[in-house]
């Protein structure tokens, strides 16, 4: 059962990448959703009669703002790494900028819910770059005012990437091996697969609750569940 209204139309930013494009199939698949609308720097190869492909220069995006219009839920899951981006600040410009860009013009234009992956141990208090530009992050989301906002926090995410990333590769394998000995206190640092991010954000978007949630490591797993 669906809560409110069906036939949302969804919009992904972030859609080419591992949990992203994992989230598109989701969204597609569900029938909740009548619309599915992806910005990107490259299209994704796919076709799908609910999905709408734009291809965007995210440095001009207030001037493609009507994309935004009749969006319903913004899901987000924009990020990079420093050695990808190749400075902190092109990390910076990913990881905050582009987020909060879209963040605002969806405000501006309606979209009532945003959903959007963080990082476990996200501050802007932290003295770890990453860290610290993550809760700069999500305290600037919080700030825009949506009706509903959901911060999604994981640890290690697990899947196959496009690109391959040998230090990401080789904590992957080590937390796959500890996994059965994580529980209890531990449970918070388990490897989560993007399947399992992208499927708690559907979950969580169709319950559409109000005001500003923030989602654990821990939690995901749980909220992952197919089914909700």
């Amino acid at each position: 059962m669906y809560l409110k209204r069906l036939e949302r139309k969804a919009m992904v930013i972030g859609a080419t990448g591992l949990v992203g494009e994992l989230l598109v199939h989701s969204l597609l698949e569900h029938p909740a959703y009548s619309l599915v609308r992806v910005l990107v720097r490259r299209p994704l190869e796919l076709q799908h009669p609910k999905l709408e492909q734009h291809v965007v220069d995210w440095e001009q995006l207030e001037s493609q703002d009507h994309l935004f219009d009749g969006i319903d839920d913004l899901y987000c899951c924009l990020g990079t790494t420093i050695k990808k981006a190749g400075s902190q600040d092109n990390f910076r410009q990913v990881d905050y900028h582009y987020p909060v860009r879209a963040a605002t013009i969806a405000k501006q234009h309606g979209v009532s819910q945003m959903l959007v992956i963080s990082s476990m141990g996200a501050s802007a208090d932290s003295r770890v770059f990453y860290s610290r530009t993550k809760g700069e992050m999500e305290d600037a989301l919080s700030d825009i005012g949506f009706p509903s906002l959901h911060i999604f926090r994981p640890s290690l995410i697990l899947g196959d990437r496009n690109e391959k990333r040998f230090g990401e590769q080789m904590a992957a394998y080590a937390m796959k091996f500890l996994d059965r000995w994580m529980k209890g206190r531990a449970d918070k640092y388990r490897a989560v697969h993007a399947a399992t991010i992208a499927q708690a954000m559907t979950n969580i978007a169709l319950v559409q609750a109000k005001g500003n949630h923030v989602y654990s490591n821990e939690v995901i797993h749980v909220l992952g569940v197919d089914g909700g």
